[in-house]
């Protein structure tokens, strides 16, 4: 197969898309496919282009994948005008770059958001003859409703019959998780779906739980991601806020984005000696991080329907307890696999108490680690998903040759496969 992944993030960039897309590419790779990722020149969640990279064009080979990076309005910046110059931009130039770079293709895999890139996907699917898989990691526009970055308006409408031309379009929609797919089946029952779950690679990971801490009088509590507004990082500073008098934890918060300067001077107005900000770190790093720590806060500002941070997986990996901040379907996940203590968004006390209640109880915390570790080896393993798709794309080609003709509408997609 010739395969095509269309995405507005990739690495060297560090972030939840980057990984997952990263790994899918590999995957294809190792099962002898060649693939072709078209991308923006690194910028993310920095807000600037990446040293050693810039211009318009620029061809590089990664893990043998062959990347196009084409140009961008690289801001962190949640302005609304900026943000949609930075999606514009690259919605146009990657139109341009894969017209002009890319192959005939057999697949076409657009990532979402940004949901305006569908555009570009569907265009190039057509120019390049290939099947147009549309790949859904937030609904949008829904979740920027609920976070407040678009009102009732025109702007929503518009947005809402983009979503709509997308999913109609495509030849296959896949959904990081079960909500997605049923949000989307419920309102395009004719589309073909497939449940492409996000997870962690679990041979990256210690065999079992987290390494001691160096710091044995200390409690670790660690939160490594985006610093942004659907993550609700205040929270946790407001958490650190009520424990300030238990000396023995500590939180790390690792990573960068738009929120992390107002956090770092929330903290500085609290005067919080218990919290601590660390730049952004390569995945290694991260991992280290993680696998020192005591406990994992994954926390959500509010419900956002189909959202499943990718950081749940790498903290139930690591061998750490989880802290969710979150309702449906992340804490559905939590709570089936006893990986963790489930709060409710808002609810700074509960989040508090959960932490205190880790910190002082080992046994507590190393019997939901090692649960946390059971389901990524089960259910969570990145690796045996994406295997399981590349057996997917394979089984369409294979029928498509074998009757001369396209596959059948395949529903299997959304059952627990992955």
């Amino acid at each position: 197969m010739k395969i095509a992944l269309l995405t507005q993030y990739y690495p060297p960039e560090i972030g939840a898309p980057q990984g997952r897309l990263s790994s899918l590419a590999k995957a294809l790779v190792k099962r002898g496919h060649t693939v072709f990722v078209l991308t923006a020149m690194p910028n993310y969640p920095l807000g600037r282009t990446y040293e050693g990279y810039g211009g318009c064009f620029r061809r590089e080979e990664l893990a043998g994948v062959q990347v196009i990076r084409t140009m961008i309005y690289p801001t962190k910046s949640v302005a609304r005008v900026k943000r949609l110059a930075s999606y514009g931009s690259f919605v146009v130039s990657s139109a341009i770059a894969g017209a002009m770079a890319l192959p005939k293709l057999d697949y076409l895999l657009t990532e979402s958001p940004p949901l305006f890139l569908g555009l570009t996907g569907y265009l190039l699917s057509r120019l390049k003859s290939a099947k147009s898989i549309f790949n859904v990691s937030d609904l949008w526009p829904e979740s920027a409703v609920r976070l407040g970055i678009i009102g009732d308006g025109p702007a929503l409408r518009v947005a809402e019959r983009l979503e709509s031309f997308c999913y109609r379009k495509a030849w296959l929609v896949t959904g990081q998780s079960r909500e997605i797919l049923e949000d989307i089946q419920k309102r395009f029952p004719k589309t073909n779906a497939y449940h492409l779950s996000n997870g962690t690679d679990s041979s990256t990971w210690c065999s079992g739980t987290q390494a001691e801490s160096t710091q044995n009088q200390t409690c670790m509590v660690i939160y490594a991601g985006l610093h942004g507004i659907a993550q609700g990082l205040d929270q946790v500073i407001a958490a650190a806020h009520k424990l300030k008098q238990d000396t023995d934890i500590k939180f790390v918060l690792v990573g960068d984005g738009p929120d992390k300067k107002k956090l770092m001077e929330t903290s500085q107005q609290m005067g919080l000696t218990n919290v601590s900000f660390l730049d952004p770190r390569p995945a290694a790093e991260v991992r280290s991080l993680l696998l020192s720590a005591d406990i994992g806060v994954v926390p959500l500002k509010g419900r956002i329907p189909g959202a499943v941070p990718s950081k749940l997986y790498e903290v139930m990996g690591a061998g750490l307890p989880v802290v969710l901040v979150a309702d449906g379907e992340p804490a559905t996940i939590v709570r089936e696999n006893k990986a963790g203590i489930v709060v409710a968004p808002g609810d700074v006390e509960g989040l508090a108490n959960a932490l205190r209640q880790l910190a002082h109880d080992k046994t507590l915390r190393e019997s939901l680690g090692r649960r946390g570790v059971e389901a990524v080896n089960k259910h969570f393993d990145r690796r045996k998903i994406h295997d399981s798709f590349v057996d997917y794309l394979e089984n369409d080609t294979n029928e498509h040759l074998f009757s001369g003709g396209s596959a059948a509408q395949l529903h299997e997609g959304c059952s627990d496969r992955a």
